[in-house]
């Protein structure tokens, strides 16, 4: 009769590791500004945050501008200068060190993949990655799986990001953008402004007894 209870007991402490360190919840973020903190005139795009198989999935829900053109390429393939497109991105920093992920997914399907190490400072780019867009009507959805091996550690900060238009109605938006306050005459967006992202923990989604796998993509790295 002990060895049984024992057992349950150990069984029990097994579950309650277990849930633990299960998939908490996902994270949804509007983006509604431009990135000097003036209201978008259009339905927010939305970006969602959650548990994947062997990393992130990120979802984006928003209009569909269909400006500019669909770039030169077949869809579910990496595109390099994707942000002259119609775009979505997302950024993931680890803020001591200035190790950053940046991602970029375009209705059309073309994504972009770039690790960085300091600002604007890129050392591998175009990596594959599984991403799915579909288009209907004036609306677009995309879901991409973010493998956990692009990602830096501790990670602790993001921003995110959307970008449409072409010419003088070139428009860029930010989740974080810059405060009215703090603008200067002249400025221009810049997405790698890293003092305005805000904080993020991985756990948030993934529960707090989950860790980060290590990844050899960064070693070497500061």
């Amino acid at each position: 009769m002990g060895v049984a209870r024992g057992l349950q007991f150990m069984t029990l402490i097994h579950i309650l590791l277990c849930c633990n360190s299960l998939p908490r919840k996902q994270m949804e973020f509007l983006i509604r500004h431009t990135w000097d903190s003036n209201p978008v005139n259009h339905d927010p795009i939305r970006v969602v945050f959650s548990p994947g198989q062997g990393g992130l999935k990120i979802e984006v829900f928003g209009p569909f501008f269909n400006d500019p053109a669909a770039p030169a390429s077949p869809p579910s393939q990496p595109f390099p200068g994707l942000w002259d497109y119609e775009v979505v991105e997302s950024f993931f920093l680890d803020s001591t060190t200035e190790n950053y992920l940046e991602v970029e997914l375009c209705p059309h399907g073309q994504h972009l993949i770039l690790l960085l190490s300091g600002v604007g400072q890129a050392f591998l780019q175009q990596l594959p990655m599984v991403f799915n867009a579909t288009i209907k009507g004036d609306r677009w959805m995309g879901e991409a799986l973010l493998p956990w091996s692009y990602f830096p550690p501790n990670i602790n900060k993001m921003n995110s990001y959307a970008i449409h238009g072409s010419g003088e109605k070139r428009t860029y938006e930010a989740l974080y953008p810059v405060p009215k306050e703090e603008l200067v005459e002249g400025q221009r967006p810049n997405f790698h402004r890293l003092e305005y992202f805000q904080n993020f923990r991985l756990q948030s989604i993934m529960g707090e007894g989950w860790v980060q796998p290590d990844s050899d993509l960064w070693i070497g790295k500061p």
